[in-house]
């Protein structure tokens, strides 16, 4: 896919302007009032959710970002310029917590990602060094099920050489040609370099409210 010139100095102009951290949420009543629209931010515990935002947003210190898996224990709320809301989910897969504190995060984010109305797209992340695991596939079949859009944004490509990458996006496509929910242009992102995030704040840009100051 392809933006016009117009749709990436959208996406600049977005991402220019203020984006604060809102709230952490450990509960389904807990959630903020259902406007504006919201995007979120799922992948496996240490694919880069956090370094993402910050680098999206140019705040380094916006989202925690950690090398030990399993930091975000909460539905993490961001506010960009009132316009859109971006929550970043725990991680899965891996985290150094206990069974219970899992199995609840888990069930926080599965109701959260079935049932919240003004989510308007799943980011799912994918290391681009490993490319699709069965829990990726877990969550893309929920997402199917519960009809939620997602689209798949393979992280830390500055990790890994142009050949092997050009692989996995061929294998992803793959993956993904015949799931119903699943957005079919992929995005390849380095939070270090800046590779891609161009295009992916386009791409959030169009799910935005109308800047009506324009």
């Amino acid at each position: 896919m392809e933006f016009t010139s117009e749709q990436i100095e959208a996406g600049r102009l977005l991402f220019a302007r203020p984006t604060t951290f809102m709230l952490s949420v450990v509960a389904m009543d807990k959630l903020p009032p259902a406007s504006p629209p919201e995007i979120c931010f799922a992948g496996r515990s240490n694919v880069g959710k956090s370094s993402l935002i910050n680098a999206l947003t140019g705040q380094k210190g916006l989202a925690r970002a950690s090398n030990t898996p399993g930091r975000t224990r909460e539905l993490n709320y961001f506010n960009v310029d009132d316009r859109l809301r971006i929550v970043d989910l725990p991680g899965y897969g891996y985290a150094r917590a206990s069974k219970t504190d899992i199995a609840r995060w888990t069930a926080l984010t599965r109701q959260f990602l079935a049932g919240r109305a003004p989510l308007r797209r799943v980011f799912l992340l994918i290391d681009s060094r490993h490319g699709v695991k069965d829990s990726d596939r877990e969550l893309m079949s929920m997402l199917d099920e519960t009809a939620v859009p997602y689209q798949i944004v393979l992280t830390k490509c500055d990790k890994i050489k142009p050949g092997p990458l050009e692989t996995v996006q061929t294998t992803t496509q793959t993956q993904i040609a015949k799931r119903p929910a699943a957005y079919p242009h992929i995005l390849a992102t380095s939070s270090v370099k800046s590779d891609g995030l161009q295009l992916l704040r386009a791409e959030i840009a169009t799910l935005a409210q109308p800047d009506h100051r324009l």
